[in-house]
């Protein structure tokens, strides 16, 4: 097996497999964990490669220059991309022990198995363990070609719903960066520019130390101002009077109307194509809608924290960003460091999904830290912070254009989009605010794909996941919103996918067909059909009623970023004073399952975060930037407002693993909205579908 491009990136076994003295194994890799499973999954894959009992793994936080470089954690790719990587690695260690046991034994390697870390010959254990024989293999040279991994059938471990290795800290309160409380602990705020424009020019520091309480520091630099104490009351005290006396000028005043997607269309853009050129006109019947999405907050339950200390020429930081390499990097840049002087430790914190402000509290102490040698750093987050200054997912507007053979078939596609930045990653909002004006480091290239093609997370899914002879995807990427964007779950995937399936449903209506039944005309691929056909069954599609009778039966499907998971989801909702779904079924087939609780987990947690999009979510732009403070002016669902979730994994070991804590929040939405269309016998195609915006929909058809 050619050897996996993280693998390859980081080649020495040793930075992947090693074995300590208590009888334990270590198993690292360079993707974090924050609330998804993956590091039980990646753990579990390396268990079974290395035959050893669920019992003696063992996992560390992944810290620069201990854990590979695999840079961030995003994409729903952990187990796909580094799961070969750390299967790979710990087959071979296995195989190089069992040569050293072979050695010794006087034996050859195939008369030898490994059975819980200890050697096995002729079905009797012999003395030796990975643990004895860890002085004679020398682990810190490259992987190997031709490396042979064990087979599904073959597998223990991997397939099958073992604990979770990082709950029971949660549980007890010991895992979360939130918890990091050294002795010598300083604790800081920092007061926040209403927008990256604005200066300050007035703020009564008098007022603010007595509205502390307590002996604080007031540090500033440049636009970057900071309250620190040992006394957390005392800061949370200065900051909160501070932000209310504080004067700034040049900070900017967006208008409300600059919340809507529409609006997208008044920026400044760049247009790029994608798929085959638009053909002569035809005489075909011709269809068009348009789909939005607003900008959405990642919500996270915790605000970010950030702990670092400066300590003889180097710089250590704890974080629950996504990547900590990557962070490392964003801080040297940010600070004028060499790489080589600091070192980034992964803690976990709330979940981020994407780029929420954990990478900005990082920067706060680490430049607080660099500024005061000797102490360790603390910064929290308010939650007005995490609300207003952290990037949000982006808005978009989705403009799509069919045209219908004689049979109603789909024979050409157009998906026209505008959207800002969904990956924008870069200089810490801390940078921004000193006095050095532009980053030391060269303006990062566009990422390209195979094939020469520039990636752009804002066209993921625009293609449907059908048999359609002619489609194109037109791009115009915004490069300044009037606010900071940056990923949020799946990028462009999920609104792309919302806006493709209901419009397959109104083309389907248009064709005079049944959903299902249009969609399986297009599906060639026979795991397509099956998740589609599966789900309808298990919805029990064939009972769908009339339309407009204020309960709906709505059905979506796609391939993942078209080349991954196969997912079905049929929703069920009411439509009354408000639209509430009462249960949401799904069907995926995402390959190899390597923990099947953890990937239920996943898909269940991606519908229920989907449900909130669809009926709730909206950012509010007023003033110089967001204006969210609270979770009163940021309503999420409910835990009474949780559908009822129905989860079937097809079983398809014999492909592999792909990602899963993506794959069904994009046809969740499409599935609510489709149902919402058929309770209303209305199609209401902007998100959220609040009872506003639903009646001012109906009014605007009458």
């Amino acid at each position: 097996m050619t050897i996996p491009p993280t693998l390859a990136g980081n080649p020495s076994l040793d930075r992947w497999v090693g074995f300590d003295a208590d009888g334990k194994v270590r198993i690292a890799f360079g993707k974090v964990e924050y609330g998804q499973g993956t590091m039980t999954a990646l753990a579990q894959i390396g268990a079974e490669e290395l035959d050893v009992d669920w019992s003696r793994v063992r996992i560390d936080e992944p810290a620069t220059g201990a854990a590979p470089d695999e840079g961030l954690t995003v994409g729903s790719m952990s187990v796909e991309m580094s799961g070969p990587a750390v299967r790979m690695a710990c087959a071979e260690v296995r195989g190089l022990f069992l040569d050293a046991a072979a050695s010794a034994l006087g034996c050859e390697r195939d008369e030898l198995t490994m059975v819980d870390g200890t050697v096995h010959r002729a079905g009797r254990a012999t003395a030796h363990t990975y643990w004895t024989l860890a002085k004679d293999v020398d682990l810190r040279r490259p992987p190997s070609e031709g490396v042979v991994a064990k087979t599904p059938d073959a597998y223990r471990i991997v397939g099958k719903s073992v604990p979770r290795l990082d709950l029971a800290p949660k549980v007890f309160g010991a895992a979360f960066i939130h918890d990091m409380l050294p002795a010598d602990v300083v604790h800081a705020r920092v007061l926040r520019q209403p927008s990256s424009h604005a200066r300050l020019v007035e703020l009564n520091e008098a007022a603010v130390r007595k509205a502390a309480g307590a002996a604080i520091e007031i540090f500033r630099e440049g636009e970057f101002v900071a309250f620190l104490s040992s006394s957390e009351a005392a800061v949370e005290a200065a900051l909160a009077r501070a932000g209310e006396i504080a004067r700034w000028d040049n900070a900017g005043d967006i208008a409300p109307a600059m919340s809507e997607a529409q609006s997208l269309k008044s920026l400044p853009s760049e247009q790029f194509e994608l798929g085959a050129p638009k053909g002569e006109p035809s005489n075909r019947r011709r269809i068009s809608a348009t789909y939005s999405k607003p900008y959405i907050s990642h919500g996270s339950l915790g605000p970010s924290c950030g702990v670092a200390r400066w300590q003889d020429g180097r710089l250590t930081v704890w974080t629950h960003a996504q990547g900590v390499y990557p962070i490392r990097a964003t801080i040297a840049d940010g600070l004028g460091l060499a790489v080589e002087q600091i070192e980034a430790h992964h803690v976990q914190g709330p979940g981020n999904y994407g780029h929420n402000g954990s990478d900005d509290a990082a920067f706060d102490a680490a430049l607080l830290a660099l500024r005061h040698p000797g102490r360790t750093i603390r910064v929290q987050w308010r939650r007005e912070d995490e609300f207003r200054h952290a990037p949000v997912g982006t808005a978009m507007l989705i403009e799509l254009t069919a045209e219908l053979d004689a049979s109603g078939r789909i024979a050409d596609y157009t998906a026209e989009l505008w959207s800002p930045p969904q990956t924008g990653r870069g200089r810490a909002i801390g940078a921004r605010a000193l006095p050095r004006a532009e980053s030391s480091a060269p303006a990062a290239p566009p990422v390209m794909m195979r094939g020469g093609m520039r990636f752009s997370g804002a066209v993921l899914n625009a293609k449907p996941s059908y048999d359609i002879a002619a489609t194109r995807i037109i791009e115009h990427a915004i490069s300044r919103p009037p606010v900071r964007t940056s990923s949020l779950r799946g990028l462009g995937g999920p609104p792309n996918e919302f806006a493709g399936e209901c419009f397959i449903d109104e083309l389907a209506e248009a064709a005079g067909a049944d959903p299902l039944a249009y969609r399986l005309a297009m599906l060639s691929d026979a795991r397509a059909r099956h998740a589609l056909t599966r789900v309808a069954e298990r919805a029990q599609w064939s009972r769908r009623w009339k339309a407009g009778t204020g309960r709906g039966l709505g059905l979506a499907f796609c391939i993942h970023r078209n080349r991954g998971a196969y997912v079905g989801v049929v929703a069920e909702v009411e439509a009354a004073e408000e639209v509430r779904v009462s249960k949401v079924w799904c069907v995926a087939d995402a390959g190899l399952i390597v923990n099947p609780d953890g990937a239920r987990n996943q898909i269940e947690g991606g519908i229920v975060m989907a449900t909130s999009w669809a009926l709730k979510e909206q950012v509010r732009l007023e003033g110089p930037g967001i204006a969210v403070k609270s979770w009163d002016d940021y309503p999420i669902l409910r835990f009474d407002e949780v559908p009822e979730v129905e989860i079937e994994l097809v079983h398809a070991p014999q492909h592999p693993a792909v990602g899963i804590g993506e794959i069904s929040s994009g046809p969740a939405m499409a599935a609510i909205g489709n149902a919402l269309a058929h309770a209303l016998g209305a199609r209401i195609r902007d998100l959220p579908f609040t009872r506003e915006r639903i009646a001012a929909a109906l009014l605007a058809e009458r």
